[in-house]
């Protein structure tokens, strides 16, 4: 039951993450790039809840940002889904109490994400694959995400917690009793 609500609480944080990221950072760009909550969300649920509820977590959420943006289906989901498992796999290499350990996390996955993203699209539309363009990209948007997860960490590690309490516990002895 609280795994039921606990997935239901994460929709709901979904659906804001696309709200924050459709409207609020329209207003707030820089140089034309917006930050990509959706990664600090799905690393954030991959590292608390762990690689299977964050790899299948980031394919649903990936497929319906695929629907909802109009892209194309699936790519999205692959990456976010990728991500998802990556940040379960982070979980048993790194701390999740060092703020710098979790910015690098992200920095890393929105650098993976954006230039896999970007060679989708290179060979699905067949454009020339600008170096300088993917960089600019990558580096913005991963300075972008880091300066956001500075400002919600202290919420995000307390919910996170949560979510591992009710993810993670073992119930070994109450199979037996």
């Amino acid at each position: 039951m609280k795994k039921a609500l606990s997935i239901i609480l994460l929709f709901f944080l979904f659906l804001i993450s696309y709200f924050i990221q459709s409207n609020l950072f329209s207003w707030f760009t820089i140089a034309g790039i917006k930050p990509n909550v959706f990664i600090i969300l799905v690393l954030y649920i991959g590292l608390y809840a762990g690689r299977r509820v964050g790899s299948a977590l980031g394919i649903v959420f990936g497929l319906l940002l695929d629907i909802f943006m109009g892209r194309q289906i699936g790519i999205s989901g692959i990456l976010l889904g990728t991500v998802g498992f990556a940040g379960g796999y982070l979980d048993k290499n790194f701390s999740k109490d060092s703020k710098i350990t979790i910015i690098l996390m992200c920095i890393a996955t929105t650098f993976f994400y954006e230039i896999i993203n970007y060679i989708f699209l290179v060979l699905m539309y067949k454009m020339e694959f600008e170096i300088l363009a993917i960089a600019k990209i990558a580096i913005i948007e991963g300075l972008y995400n880091s300066m956001i997860i500075i400002i919600i960490y202290p919420f995000t590690r307390w919910v996170g917690y949560k979510i591992e309490d009710i993810f993670k516990r073992s119930n070994i002895l109450t199979r037996y009793f």
